[in-house]
């Protein structure tokens, strides 16, 4: 997945609330929940993942909005499952 030809998997992980700040890096985590941005065009979906006693957030582009609402579908019937196991899904099918 990517915007401008720039990869954006795994995303880059902010803290937002929790014990410990750890900028954790890669595909680490348990998805909390994703939701598509409010601002238009919509192609930006959040996520937040829970690491470790941790919330973090990151973002993921995309170039194409009806490819980041599908995103969005896809990654909320993950939600509670490892970022690992998210990571490691094809959607080569979808491109």
């Amino acid at each position: 997945m990517s915007r401008n030809g720039v990869r954006n998997w795994p995303p880059v992980w902010t803290w937002v609330d929790g014990p410990e700040e750890k900028s954790p890096k890669g595909e680490v985590g348990i998805l909390i929940w994703v939701s598509l941005t409010g601002v238009q065009p919509p192609d930006r979906c959040y996520l937040l993942i829970n690491h470790e006693g941790s919330s973090y957030m990151g973002c993921l582009l995309f170039d194409d909005p009806a490819f980041c609402r599908y995103v969005v579908k896809l990654l909320d019937n993950y939600s509670h499952r490892p970022i690992a196991e998210i990571g490691s899904l094809d959607i080569s099918h979808t491109l």
